[in-house]
């Protein structure tokens, strides 16, 4: 039985997607994003207190991390995503309101927490409801333009802010991103949720070998070669673990721990996932530096950046063609991450930035085809806990690149610094291709029993 609902969506599939579009892009349109820098130094902190700023916001990050995405998975994932605009608000209002680094760190605390609440919450939820209407086929294409709504929601802010603060200075900018973020909740209202029952088995794997269910939904069909671009990565006994139940929140907790631990597929999903994003992630801080350094003005730096978000906009888009890739085509994407970055810093030159839009671009199509392949690995009642360790794993590896990048950038400066520093997309290439594939197992009859019609 063919699913036409993966390829002509129907109105609960456009709900689902226009709400989350419509989301991701509120979510970042905060007027503050360009300006919070500037803002901190005009209150007359030094570089050091801003930079222990950041440390504070990728702290919290971390701490909340992984018990919000187990209290998403045991309470409601639509109400996370319904609080963390408000208690990202509630730091941004703190702000402007006591201007001093003790307002600003805890408004750090509270905005680290509210995308803690959003991280793994999102995903789980876009992919469960996908899966509910057996369209989970579009989860990389729906994923990719998602991330692309973020990033228009981050050039509309930057377009925005300059006006605003000239007319109504940094409380009107504060104003404006709280009134944004209140929006979006209001949209995250419409997001529909269907958990499952505490019975039922949710989102089993399909192993090499193993035939697909009965019903021909196939919820990793969409991903599969994408699945394929990290080999060895089988279950022992071939056969997906046991769901873990109505749990509460302290062994959903566990059990999405064990899962990471115990499954390899998932372990090395969740490790491709923080390799990927960490590193682009944390390079991207530093491109506004990497402009002053071809010798152009200040006011040239926002149209060089804008050449990158337009890269990483394309990078987005393309999740539907690149879904189509095996294990081959996403190490080349990988090398492409590498050598567009790598290259695109050490030209030393404006026209190097066509190079990093290139680079960049690659680096957001290889991370959303790495979350689609997680979530495809991912069993159970745990999604967003599992996935929450993933963002988890990225925040810890973009906190050690900022350390190892300030080093290097001390020393050798920060073209060779970023080059440096690309230099990890380039290795996982090559591993990649030089990595056997997996031995297929033929199916035992329990397996095939296992996934059989649900």
């Amino acid at each position: 039985m063919i699913h036409l609902a993966s390829r002509v969506p129907d109105p609960a599939v456009r709900r689902l997607t226009a709400t989350l579009y419509g989301y991701a892009f509120l979510s970042d349109l905060v007027l503050l994003y360009p300006l919070y820098v500037v803002f901190f130094a005009d209150t007359g902190l030094s570089v050091g207190q801003i930079s222990s700023l950041f440390v504070i916001w990728s702290a919290a990050g971390i701490l909340f991390e992984v018990p919000s995405g187990a209290w998403a998975d045991v309470v409601s994932r639509r109400l996370l995503l319904c609080l963390a605009p408000l208690v990202t608000a509630a730091g941004f209002a703190l702000w402007v309101l006591l201007p001093s680094y003790p307002a600003f760190a805890v408004g750090f605390l509270l905005w680290g927490a509210g995308g803690a609440l959003v991280s793994g919450a999102l995903e789980a939820l876009v992919w469960t409801e996908l899966d509910r209407l057996g369209a989970v086929g579009r989860y990389a294409r729906v994923l990719g333009r998602a991330r692309t709504a973020g990033v228009l929601g981050v050039v509309v802010s930057g377009v925005l802010a300059g006006p605003v603060l000239a007319v109504g200075g940094y409380p009107a900018v504060g104003a404006a991103s709280v009134l944004a973020c209140l929006l979006a909740t209001i949209v995250a209202v419409r997001f529909p949720e269907h958990r499952p029952p505490a019975d039922a088995r949710v989102d089993a794997p399909v192993q090499a070998g193993v035939p697909a269910p009965a019903s021909g939904h196939d919820p990793a069909a969409a991903v599969r070669p994408v699945a394929a671009a990290m080999p060895g990565d089988r279950e022992p006994d071939g056969s997906p673990p046991d769901d873990e139940g109505d749990l509460g929140w302290w062994d959903t907790l566990r059990a999405g721990v064990a899962q990471v631990r115990t499954r390899p597929p998932v372990r090395s999903a969740v490790l491709l996932v923080a390799v990927v994003a960490a590193d682009w992630g944390a390079l991207d801080e530093y491109s506004p530096l990497l402009a002053l350094d071809t010798g152009v003005r200040a006011e040239v730096v926002p149209l060089l950046l804008l050449l990158l978000w337009a890269g990483v906009t394309v990078g987005g888009l393309l999740a539907g063609v690149g879904e189509r890739l095996g294990r081959r085509g996403y190490a080349a994407l990988l090398g492409l991450v590498g050598v567009g970055l790598a290259g695109g810093a050490l030209t030393g030159r404006p026209a190097g930035f066509v190079l990093l839009a290139l680079g960049f671009g690659a680096a957001q199509l290889a991370t959303v085809l790495a979350d689609a392949r997680l979530q495809a690995r991912i069993t159970g009642n745990s999604r967003a806990t599992v996935t929450s360790l993933a963002g988890m794993a990225t925040d810890l590896l973009i906190i050690g690149t900022y350390a190892g990048y300030g080093l290097l950038a001390t020393v050798v400066g920060n073209a060779v610094a970023f080059a440096v520093t690309a230099g990890p997309y380039l290795v996982l290439g090559l591993v990649l291709l030089t990595r056997r594939r997996p031995t297929v197992v033929p199916a035992s009859s329990t397996a095939a029993a296992a996934h059989g019609p649900r």
